[in-house]
């Protein structure tokens, strides 16, 4: 089966190198970092620089290929719509010439669901993205769906927070300990490991899923019990809470993975990992 991968970065080569080594699939990793070249080439048989945008090479890089995972990531918010939405109407535009093509996997963001005061969503509920990153990613998704033919499924993948190898948890937080932060810490967090972001996109190809599906943890700690036991875990001061100050998170739901369960996959790590 050959594989193309546009966006190749902490998710794509995770997959790619699984994809490479455990399916023994073709696959062509895209980047825009020349710089990364070598170290991709480690996990792709081929490697092409692309930007989304880039309608001729997208071409070039999408022929004969089987499925498409599209797992881009902006490098600032400033890049969200030449990242994401540029790129999914690139590919959107050329789909006509690729007729091989059976499977796009595209990897968002529950973010898109925006702030719901801690109430539990699902992939039915109306998304209200309160944020122009998240307006910009729920814009994606939907081009994206647009495309669905009888011969083309479209997964939408809504991540939650992404944490793993080389991306651990106490990486991310760190600069956090011993601070005051606004809020009360009780609003919502979801995750999910970098293990079953992989896990995931796989089984998707595998069963050849369609449509939205959130993908997270079942922890859906608050940002107090997250931040409290972490730093308890590393002997690090906690973080204390302004509650005379409105928190700046612009997203709190607990995001409902049932669906993904119910289609048959199984968490690797339904738990935070510490």
């Amino acid at each position: 089966m050959n594989i193309a991968i546009i966006g190749c970065g902490y998710v794509g080569c995770a997959v790619a190198k699984y994809w490479q080594h455990k399916m023994t699939f073709i696959v062509t990793a895209t980047t825009t970092t020349p710089e990364r070249i070598p170290e991709l080439q480690t996990v792709a048989q081929k490697v092409v620089i692309a930007k989304g945008n880039d309608a001729e090479t997208m071409q070039s890089v999408l022929q004969n290929q089987d499925v498409v995972l599209l797992s881009v990531g902006a490098k600032g918010a400033n890049l969200y719509e030449e990242t994401y939405l540029e790129t999914a109407k690139t590919l959107v535009a050329i789909l006509p010439q690729l007729p091989n093509i059976r499977q796009i996997i595209y990897t968002g963001s529950y973010s898109v669901y925006g702030d719901r005061s801690g109430a539990t969503v699902d992939e039915n509920t109306p998304v209200e993205p309160t944020h122009t990153s998240g307006i910009i990613l729920h814009e994606t998704e939907k081009l994206l769906l647009s495309a669905t033919s009888e011969k083309l499924r479209v997964c939408i993948l809504r991540l939650g927070g992404i944490y793993g190898n080389n991306r651990e948890l106490i990486k991310i937080f760190s600069r956090a300990s011993g601070t005051t932060r606004p809020g009360n810490g009780e609003d919502i967090t979801n995750w999910i490991h970098l293990d079953d972001i992989v896990g995931s996109i796989e089984f998707a190809r595998q069963h050849r899923l369609h449509g939205i599906y959130n993908l997270v943890d079942d922890a859906h700690l608050t940002s107090q019990e997250l931040l409290d036991t972490l730093f308890a875990k590393h002997n690090l001061p906690t973080v204390q809470w302004d509650i005379s100050q409105k928190s700046n998170r612009p997203y709190n739901a607990k995001v409902s993975n049932q669906k993904i369960k119910d289609a048959g996959y199984k968490l690797i790590h339904p738990q935070m990992i510490f």
